[in-house]
């Protein structure tokens, strides 16, 4: 088992796990005593120990791909949890409104995103791509905020998870699509891939439904049992989604959504949160990982521009999906406030384009995801924390 550096300055194994998860935590803890949100400072922790940070500087460095397993595990728990908290029953009644906020959401975000790409001449494929990135929020940023802010259970959570799973529905079919286009296939050639990854979320949300709760007393009456078993199915279930195509994230709110509608949910959140706070961490210090202050750098001008329109477009369109949910102007604010972050699905995109063959867009596109996802962490979480204070300044405090 390697625990050390290597010749090229690699840390891996325990030690790289170790060293990441202390940077992270550390940098945090710094943060939290001036008031500053987490999960973007976790993101900073393991940018110092990056390979563009402390391996440009000759130090001991970890490589993304050494922890990208824990850190996928970190997006399934988040998500898992997400689930908890979500009825299908809820989202199937509330189908009419979640239609119409996701309707609203896509078609209010999207296009600021294609417009930046256009704007800054990359082309229809590097608009399309970044219309993407700029489209989709982080469930996994937003998921943690929402549980440390105690908001999971306000009346805002419902448009909020709704919206979130809508995204993640039309990323499932976006990513088909963009695998072939950056490869330099046609909307056709995507057909049987998005079909299959369709399918395969269909059934499992039926399989939530339906045979969840007779499947549940088999995950083990100790805590032992049903922690273990219970990461298994989510784990398993999450590995076959990406296999197929399919986002490992949504099959892993789905599992959360079916052991949440047995008697289990109170343990099942009991026994995992510590689980899925610690991997938690290591995902977003993942994100910090991939990096590049100096490639962010030059896209600094791209990034600034679509901060500034989507940051107030997603206030907007989550406003007015709080309004379609028929909560006051203050739920309704809070609403956009929290679908602000963007995150893991962003960067999942722009390590697609790394991938073009297209050179501008292969070298382009990660740096922006990058540094506007890091923006975003930062500027969501943040205008989350400070809610009140904007409430105030929007006078809408009292409703």
């Amino acid at each position: 088992m390697a625990a050390g550096p290597t010749a090229a300055g690699d840390l891996h194994g325990l030690l790289a796990l170790g060293i990441l998860i202390a940077a992270a935590t550390a940098v945090a803890a710094v943060g939290r005593r001036i008031g500053i949100p987490t999960v973007p400072l976790y993101v900073l922790g393991g940018v110092f120990v990056g390979p563009h940070v402390a391996g440009a500087v000759g130090l001991p460095s970890i490589a993304p791909a050494e922890v990208l397993t824990l850190a996928e595990v970190g997006v399934v728990l988040l998500l898992f949890f997400l689930g908890l908290e979500f009825s299908l029953d809820r989202l199937i009644a509330a189908r009419r409104k979640l239609s119409a906020a996701a309707a609203v959401d896509l078609f209010v975000n999207f296009p600021v995103g294609v417009a930046v790409g256009l704007l800054f001449g990359l082309g229809p494929l590097g608009a399309f791509l970044v219309g993407g990135i700029v489209y989709i929020s982080s469930s996994a940023v937003i998921t943690k905020s929402l549980v440390d802010l105690g908001w999971i259970a306000d009346p805002e959570a419902e448009p909020v998870l709704g919206t979130l799973v809508a995204e993640d529905l039309v990323i499932a079919v976006y990513l088909a699509l963009a695998v072939a286009l950056v490869a330099g296939g046609s909307p056709v050639d995507a057909l049987p891939r998005i079909a299959v990854a369709l399918g395969f979320l269909i059934a499992l949300a039926v399989a939530a439904q339906v045979l969840a709760p007779r499947l549940a007393p088999y995950l083990g009456t100790s805590d032992e049992d049903l922690v273990v078993r219970t990461l298994a199915v989510a784990l398993v279930i999450s590995g076959l989604a990406l296999s197929v195509g399919a986002s490992e994230a949504v099959a892993g709110f789905f599992v959360g959504v079916g052991i949440g509608a047995t008697p289990l949910h109170d343990r099942v959140a009991d026994r995992i949160a510590p689980l899925r706070d610690a991997f938690a961490v290591v995902f977003f210090a993942w994100v910090g990982l991939n990096t590049d202050p100096v490639a962010v750098a030059g896209v600094a001008v791209p990034v600034v521009v679509a901060a500034a329109l989507s940051g107030p477009a997603k206030v907007l369109s989550g406003g007015i999906g709080g309004q379609i949910y028929g909560l006051s102007r203050r739920r309704s604010l809070r609403t956009g406030l929290a679908l602000v972050p963007r995150g893991e699905f962003s960067l999942i995109i722009a390590a697609l384009a790394a991938t073009s063959p297209n050179p501008t867009i292969a070298r382009v596109i990660p740096a922006f995801a990058v540094g506007y996802v890091l923006v975003m962490a930062f500027a969501g979480t943040l205008a989350m924390s400070e809610a009140s204070r904007i409430e105030r300044w929007a006078g809408v405090a009292d409703e």
